[in-house]
C-alpha cells in the first residue's frame, strides 16, 4: 500500500487497461469495465484494489482476498475467489512490476534528499574545471571534483562526493553520502546512499619485515543500467579495472574487490562478498552471503545458493549450495545421508526398554 504523502494517488484504469498495458488476453466484457485504483499485497489489498500471487505458498491468502482483480498464473485461476477478475499471466510479478510502474510514475524518478531538480545547490562544491551538462542536479553538500565529467539529467545527491577526472553519464542517480572515485560510469545508472566505488582494493606483499602496501592504479568501469543498493563498496583495479556489466543489480551491503569482473545482468544479494581478480559470466546470481574466494571464473547462468563458500571455478549453468559449494544434488543426498545416520545412531538398541 502506498502512501500518497510520498507516492500521490494514482489515476484510475480499467482491468481492460491494464490487460494492454501487459499483453494479457481480455476477460469477458462485465469484468473488463471493472475500476482499479491502487495495488495491495494479497492479505490487504481491498475493493478497487490490483494484487498478484507469484508464489504457491499465499494461495490460502489468494482464496479470501478482497482485492477487486488479481494477476495470477494459469495453474492458480480457479483458486481465485468469485468477485475478483482473475488476470491470467504467465509472469504475475513482472505485470504486478509494469502495472505499479504505470500508477505511481514517482516511483520509478529517483529524486534527490533536497527534493528540488535542475542546477547547483547553494551549498554544493563544483571545481571550476568539471564539466556539467544541462539538467544536472547537485545538491547541497556535494562535492564534485576537478575535470569531473556529468551527463545531462544526472542527480548528484546531498553530501556525495565525486572525484576528480570522474565520468558519469546521462541521466544516473547518485544519492546522498555516496562517494565515487577513479571511476567510470555509464548512462541510467544508480547508487544508492553511502555506497563507496573506487576506493584502493585490499592488497598487500606480507612478509616478516610487515605489510608492504600495493598500489592499486586501476579504476572502476559501471556500465549502462547498473543499480547498486545501499553501503555496497567496490574496490578498483590493482592493476586492471574492475568491472561491473550492464544491467547488474546489486544489492545493500555487498563487498566486491579488486579486479573483479561481473558480467552483464547478474543479480547479486545482500552480503555476498567477491575476492580479487575473480570473474562472472552473464546473468549469474550470488544469494545472500555467498562468498567466492579469488582468481575463479563463474560461468555464465550460475546460480550460487546462500551462505554458499565458493573454492573452485563453477560451470556455466551450475547451481551450487553449501560450504564448501558443491551442486545442489550431491548437497542434498548428503544432507539425507547425514540424517539417515543421525537416525540410526539415536534408535534403541534391541532389548532397551
Amino acid at each position: 500500500m502506498s502512501d500518497p504523502t510520498f507516492f500521490p494517488a494514482p489515476k484510475s484504469a480499467t482491468v481492460a487497461e491494464v490487460c494492454s498495458w501487459i499483453g494479457a488476453p481480455a476477460p469477458d466484457e462485465r469484468s473488463a469495465y471493472v475500476v482499479l485504483q491502487g495495488v495491495g499485497p494479497l492479505d490487504a489489498a481491498g475493493p478497487g484494489d490490483l494484487t498478484f500471487l507469484d508464489n504457491k505458498k499465499y494461495v490460502d491468502q489468494l482464496t479470501t482476498t478482497q482485492a477487486s482483480a488479481c494477476l495470477v498464473h494459469a495453474r492458480f485461476a480457479d483458486k481465485v475467489p468469485e468477485g475478483v477478475v482473475a488476470i491470467v499471466t504467465s509472469d504475475p510479478y513482472r505485470a504486478f512490476a509494469t502495472v505499479v510502474g504505470r500508477f505511481y510514475p514517482a516511483a520509478l524518478k529517483l529524486e534527490g534528499a533536497w527534493g528540488e531538480a535542475g542546477g547547483v545547490a547553494a551549498g554544493a562544491h563544483v571545481h571550476p574545471s568539471a564539466k556539467l551538462e544541462p539538467g544536472v542536479t547537485v545538491e547541497p553538500g556535494a562535492v564534485i571534483g576537478a575535470r569531473a565529467e556529468i551527463g545531462t539529467g544526472s542527480v548528484i545527491g546531498a553530501n556525495a562526493v565525486i572525484g576528480h577526472d570522474v565520468r558519469i553519464g546521462r541521466n544516473c542517480h547518485i544519492a546522498p553520502n555516496v562517494t565515487l572515485i577513479h571511476s567510470l560510469l555509464g548512462n541510467r545508472v544508480i547508487i544508492h546512499s553511502g555506497t563507496r566505488v573506487g576506493q584502493d582494493g585490499f592488497g598487500f606483499a606480507m612478509g616478516i619485515k610487515g605489510h608492504l602496501k600495493v598500489p592499486q592504479i586501476g579504476r572502476v568501469v559501471i556500465q549502462d543500467d547498473v543499480e547498486i543498493g545501499a553501503n555496497t563498496t567496490i574496490d578498483r583495479g590493482a592493476n586492471r579495472d574492475t568491472v561491473i556489466g550492464e544491467g547488474t543489480k546489486i544489492d545493500n551491503l555487498v563487498q566486491i574487490a579488486h579486479n573483479v569482473v561481473v558480467g552483464r545482468h547478474c543479480v547479486i544479494v545482500s552480503h555476498a562478498g567477491i575476492s580479487g581478480s575473480t570473474v562472472l559470466g552473464d546473468f549469474v546470481v550470488l544469494a545472500g552471503q555467498a562468498g567466492v574466494t579469488g582468481h575463479l571464473k563463474i560461468g555464465s547462468g550460475a546460480q550460487i545458493g546462500a551462505q554458499a563458500g565458493v573454492m573452485e571455478d563453477v560451470a556455466p549453468g551450475a547451481r551450487i549450495v553449501g560450504s564448501p559449494a558443491k551442486p545442489v544434488r550431491e548437497f542434498a543426498r548428503e544432507i539425507a545421508t547425514l540424517k539417515k545416520l543421525a537416525r540410526r545412531d539415536t534408535a534403541p538398541e534391541r532389548g532397551d526398554d
